[in-house]
């Protein structure tokens, strides 16, 4: 055997070494590419398996690191209620996401999984995390400064009711959402999180509907300048961005999500995943325009609609979906289904589930929340695609976008979560912001039995006051649904504070507070009260549970409003997610408030009621004065409130 010159064998070496360099080299996982160019790279190395993995989101019951490995899954989720155990600290949320995560990046290619959850007025799953108002309070905020001396000058070349418009627009507070949002990311990440299912853009049109309280206002312009929670989750998109493209900022922000495409808040007698029947014009000028907002804002992820538009499912609706969504409004983050949507393509749902995963594919949603059938899901897609009934060109395209957002992101770079976050959850600052929300979205509805004789604030030094009511001291019922619970629960389900608590802690040392949740009227007259606050309202609910042809507030809360308001002066604080039957009782009480869902804060209630700051807030919402008006919303031509769209008496802070 010849023997080679040491100089030889090192350049032998050196061209081995060389070529074994560039045969690790993968695209994809240079950081330094364009996003397009990693995401071509990596769809061409993909097998329809592995393709058909990343449209597929599993519920974490169902999950494993090896089923994440095995059938490649592109992304987990938390249903409400959903968690690793009951008061989980966010290091056990973080060490379950972590091994999750492990099992997604041990597969061949190595794609991270994403995993979302329904954060929708904070990181509402998850014990212990700051709860703010749901967005129908927030809805109601204002700005602090209304009017520009500019603006003002303006006034007198406005008719009256363009001026009046103008009031209730320009008052909203989109600001303060976007400060929610962001705290809202920082929590989500603190449990090692990436995507929230949020924000809900609904128009919602009538209070019937079940959702309602996830809707900012019955007035598309309102709940356009509220999308503005998407760049507090996800960050600002940069200068002379296009829209349609996905964007997150950083690994301090979350995917968002606008939901749900599109006219969920318009369904007839809003029955919830019911028939919006409505002309194209009124799709497109009522339910549309915010999701146009969504797209300029950069929202990564747009979720389908249960609802039909004019007796056509939206998850089956190619024409909006496809047409309308992705190529005339230029969507490129990623379509996503609700849970079991596509299964609801057929009635009864799941009746011809190939025919719904067809169908659904087809129409254009790109990942499917499955959540649970996830082997059927898989063979049956599988099977559509090798039998050419859903051509590769469209599991391309939906790849083609899951791995967008998840590059745009920066989730190969930043897959696993970060255990220094944890402190987010919950802190100081974030619930001092709840408490901001909360006495920014009161609505003082009525204050005095006369006008001249204001009821509001209250003293905070008088001898002796009456707490009475259902929800007084009810966290449980003060945060609504989709807190903990999907449904909600009652009590001390998280960390907070009850109005009763925010009472106590707000009046002069010598005041005494007297707790007494339905008190008969003899204890009332005889207790020597100054005055008396009663807090009542519904009770818990989350979408087809809530909805109500009645909308009565729940016994005992109308008679304990009867009793007690009889009895003694009384200011009635209200806990409902939309407006409520209140006409009967209105003469009893001497002042109402419209708390809606105010979250875990309520000292943000009481901030208010003793005049520590003003009543400011706005009605987002047309108040009824019977239900059979409804639906009824402003501009209508049978238009009879009990209280209008933007109406909200106000109150100066008192001095003490």
């Amino acid at each position: 055997m010849a023997v080679l010159a040491a100089p030889v064998v090192a350049a032998v070496l050196l061209l081995t070494w060389a070529a074994y360099g560039e045969a690790q080299y993968v695209l994809y996982k240079d950081a330094t590419k364009p996003v397009e160019a990693r995401v071509t790279d990596l769809l061409a190395r993909m097998t329809l398996a592995e393709k058909i993995g990343q449209m597929t989101q599993i519920e974490r019951q169902v999950a494993s690191p090896q089923v994440l490995k095995d059938y490649f899954i592109g992304s987990l989720l938390s249903g409400g209620g959903s968690v690793p155990r009951k008061q989980a600290t966010a290091a056990e949320w973080v060490s379950m996401v972590s091994d999750f995560q492990k099992g997604s990046l041990s597969t061949r290619l190595g794609i991270p999984m994403i995993y979302g959850i329904d954060a929708v007025h904070g990181h509402n799953n998850v014990y212990g995390a700051t709860i703010f108002p749901h967005n129908v309070a927030l809805g109601a905020t204002r700005q602090a400064a209304l009017l520009s001396p500019r603006f003002a000058k303006l006034l007198p070349f406005f008719t009256n009711r363009e001026i009046r418009f103008c009031l209730m627009f320009l008052s909203r507070d989109p600001n303060l959402v976007k400060r929610i949002g962001a705290a809202t990311a920082l929590e989500v990440r603190a449990t090692g999180i990436q995507y929230a299912f949020a924000p809900c853009i609904a128009v919602c049109r009538d209070p019937r509907w079940g959702r309602c309280y996830e809707s900012y206002s019955e007035d598309h312009r309102i709940v356009q300048a509220m999308t503005e929670l998407i760049p507090g989750l996800q960050g600002d998109v940069p200068a002379n961005f296009t829209s349609g493209m996905p964007y997150v900022a950083g690994k301090n922000n979350v995917a968002a999500c606008a939901k749900h495409f599109v006219g969920d808040g318009g369904t007839q007698n809003g029955v919830n995943e019911d028939n919006t029947i409505i002309d194209r014009r009124g799709l497109m000028t009522i339910h549309m325009p915010a999701y146009l907002n969504a797209l300029q804002k950069g929202v990564s992820t747009v979720m389908i609609s249960y609802s039909s538009w004019n007796g056509i499912k939206m998850h089956a609706n190619h024409d909006l979906v496809t047409r309308y969504l992705k190529d005339r409004l230029n969507f490129k983050g990623f379509t996503i289904s609700d849970w079991e949507g596509i299964d609801r393509i057929t009635t009864p749902a799941g009746s011809n589930y190939s025919y719904s995963v067809q169908a659904g594919v087809l129409a254009g949603i790109d990942m499917i929340m499955v959540p649970n059938n996830y082997q059927s899901f898989i063979s049956i897609l599988t099977s559509h695609v090798n039998n050419g009934i859903i051509p590769m060109s469209r599991i391309d395209d939906a790849v083609t976008r899951i791995l967008r957002v998840k590059f745009t992101m920066g989730l190969f770079e930043n897959p696993m979560p970060d255990s220094s976050m944890a402190d987010q959850l919950g802190k100081k600052e974030h619930r001092d912001l709840a408490r901001e929300a909360v006495r920014k979205s009161l609505v003082l509805l009525k204050n005095g039995k006369t006008s001249d004789k204001p009821m509001l604030p209250l003293s905070k030094k008088a001898p002796k006051i009456l707490v009475a009511g259902s929800h007084a001291d009810n966290l449980g019922y003060q945060c609504g649904g989709w807190t903990i619970e999907w449904q909600g629960d009652t009590g001390r389900i998280t960390v907070g504070m009850t109005i009763l608590d925010a009472v106590k802690a707000a009046v002069d040392p010598s005041t005494t507070v007297v707790f007494a949740e339905n008190p008969d009227a003899d204890f009332v007259k005889n207790g020597g009260f100054s005055y008396a606050i009663v807090v009542v309202g519904e009770h818990p609910y989350t979408e087809t549970k809530g909805d109500s042809l009645n909308l009565t507030i729940p016994d005992p809360g109308p008679s304990t409003v009867a009793t007690v308001c009889g009895a003694a002066q009384c200011a009635t604080v209200l806990i409902s997610g939309r407006p409520v039957v209140v006409q009967p009782f209105l003469g009893a009480m001497d002042a109402l408030v419209a708390a809606w869902l105010p979250g875990t804060e309520g000292q943000g209630v009481t901030d208010v009621l003793f005049g520590d700051y003003g009543f400011t807030g706005k009605l987002p919402r047309t108040w009824f004065k019977s239900v059979d008006q409804l639906p009824m919303n402003y501009g209508d031509a049978h238009y009879d409130p009990l209280f209008p769209l933007g109406f909200g008496l106000t109150t100066q802070p008192r001095t003490y």
